[in-house]
Order: structure tokens, then sequence, then C-alpha cells
């Protein structure tokens, strides 16, 4: 008896795997990974928000509307719950990349005005704060790049036969990606150039 239970287990791990099963779990863990990775790093960026908005504050003041763009649109991405349940929900997803967007908006903004304020530019503080940014915006991008390339992975394999069939029985369905539109972020993330200005020539 149990030699054919064995069998038996063996027979049925085989068939789960020829028909996708196994593959189609791997490629779902594997989304998710990335996609913890992503939130880590855009969780990077909002962390620095604080004290680079401080830190601008301390030299421009009067840009009061920029650092309140900037710390309006990091309480919106605090606000939206970036869960696994998003990556199964494209309105979700939506709302999340569109919450991001504009804290990338806001933020190079902000840079655009320091740039007005070379001594903002020289202060030692801030200029670890942008260096930290460039950082965290390189990392934010190959986060993306690898989550995009896993959705696309798996949602080739739920489309493919025989596999669509095993994904239909047992609920598994593509998955939203970054939209086009925001993709154009990637290539437009804010610019960081953290060496003061030259003084003029006397």
């Amino acid at each position: 008896m149990r030699k054919i239970l064995t069998v038996l287990a063996a027979l049925a791990s085989l068939s789960l795997t020829n028909c996708g099963y196994n593959a189609i779990q791997s490629e779902d863990e594997q989304i998710k990974g990335n996609w913890s990775e992503v939130v880590n790093q855009y969780q990077r960026r909002a962390d620095l928000v604080p004290n680079l908005v401080n830190s601008v504050k301390g030299f421009a003041q009067q840009e009061k509307d920029v650092l309140l763009g900037v710390t309006n649109a990091r309480a919106k991405v605090g606000s939206i719950q970036a869960t696994p349940e998003v990556l199964n929900d494209p309105a979700a997803l939506q709302k999340f990349q569109a919450a991001q967007g504009e804290l990338s908006s806001a933020l190079s903004r902000l840079l655009v005005v320091t740039e007005n304020y070379p001594q903002l530019k020289s202060d030692a503080l801030f200029k670890d704060l942008m260096s930290q940014l460039e950082g965290t915006e390189n990392r934010i991008t190959v986060a993306r790049n690898r989550y995009i390339k896993s959705v696309q992975e798996y949602n080739v394999t739920v489309r493919s036969f025989p596999n669509n069939l095993t994904a239909m029985m047992f609920g598994y369905k593509e998955k939203p990606n970054f939209s086009v539109e925001n993709e154009k972020e990637i290539s437009t993330a804010p610019k960081v150039d953290f060496n003061p200005a030259p003084a003029p020539s006397k």
C-alpha cells in the first residue's frame, strides 16, 4: 500500500510539473520577492524626503510652495498600502504608480529650485542627501526593471498552453505591470547634481 501511495505521489508531482503548475508557483514567488524590493527602495526614497525638505528649508524658506508639494506628495505615497494584493489589482497598482510619479515630479521641481542657491548646493548635509537620493533612484530603476521582467515572464507562462489550463484551474491570472506612461518616469528620474556652482570670475 505504501509503495502504491509513493508511486501515485510521484505521478502527481510529475503531472504538476509537466502542466506548468510548479513554474507558475515559482514565478509567482519571484514576482512577490521583486515587488518587495521595489517597495523597499521607494520607501528608502520617501524616508529621505523629510531631511531633504528641512535641509532646503534652511536656505530657501521662501520656496514654500515647492517644499509643500514635496511634503504632500510624500504623505500621499505613505497613505497607500503597497501589499502583495496590489499585484493582482490593476487599479491599485495604477494608484501606487501615480503617487510615486507625483513624488518623482515634486522632487524634480525641488532640485530645479536648489540650482538658485549655491550655498545650499555646497552644504555638506545637502550634498550627502543628494548622493543618497541619486543612489536610491538608481536602485529603484534596477528593482523596477527586475519586477517588470518577472511579471512579463509570469504572464507568458500563464497564457501558454498547457499552462493556461492549469492557471485557469487554480485561479492564476495575468498580473498588471507598470504602464508605458510610468516607464517614462525611469528615464526622467530626478537629476542629481551635488557639485556647487562655480564662483563667478572676477
